[in-house]
């Protein structure tokens, strides 16, 4: 019997997926120079292929380029949050609208499994235990990923996903928890998803954007 063994990624692609979740999880800090040969270090890569990966994350907006000068980690700024949310709202009202009409028992599973994750993690952070960030806001992307994960859309899952990991690096650079708030609108999305309630998921989808970006804008990170 043939056996096929799974090929590794190229070693530049493994350093792209590395350099963009350390910006995206603020392990490298907005503004940060990025210094070619400090990185060739870090992620065992040649220089010339270190360019052309910051040049693809600066296509994403995740990198700038300055000019001669090299490259550095985007900057955060709260109008930009604010950008980045108002989209993240209208992909993802659009895709639980679509999620919502199509899901069947397998995506009700999905959802349920993917929320009781994050209601332990998010019971965890309630009292009092915050060493693992990362881990929670992992669960957290994997519950609103199921949500929508019935939206039927490669495109939408794809541009969804990229606008996400935006919003998600605030949250990083923030460490953003609003506590039992947050975990209700979590859970009362559960229960939307469940009843095909997609007006009232939408507007608490809204709610729940809106008053993390506040929170972000206002916890003097910005």
């Amino acid at each position: 019997m043939l056996t096929i063994t799974p090929t590794a990624p190229p070693v530049g692609e493994t350093a792209y997926r590395r350099i963009r979740a350390d910006i995206i999880f603020a392990r490298l800090a907005p503004g940060q120079k990025l210094k070619l040969d400090v990185l060739k270090e870090a992620y065992g890569v040649s220089v010339s292929t270190l360019r052309e990966l910051l040049n693809r994350l600066a296509s994403e907006g995740l990198v700038e380029a300055e000019g001669q000068k090299g490259f550095l980690v985007a900057p955060v700024s709260a109008i930009n949050l604010r950008e980045i949310a108002a989209m993240r709202l209208l992909l993802e009202s659009h895709a639980l609208a679509q999620s919502f009409a199509a899901g069947d028992m397998e995506w009700e599973g999905r959802v349920v499994a993917a929320h009781h994750k994050l209601a332990l993690m998010e019971r965890r952070m309630l009292s009092g235990d915050r060493g693992e960030a990362e881990l929670w806001k992992r669960y957290d992307w994997e519950f609103h990923h199921a949500l929508i994960s019935a939206c039927g859309s490669k495109v939408l899952h794809e541009t969804h996903a990229a606008i996400y990991d935006k919003y998600l690096r605030y949250q990083m650079v923030a460490v953003v928890f609003r506590g039992e708030i947050a975990a209700e609108e979590h859970k009362l999305l559960l229960d939307c998803a469940m009843a095909r309630d997609t007006a009232r998921a939408i507007a608490i989808l809204s709610t729940h954007v809106d008053a993390c970006v506040d929170h972000t804008a206002t916890a003097g990170f910005l």
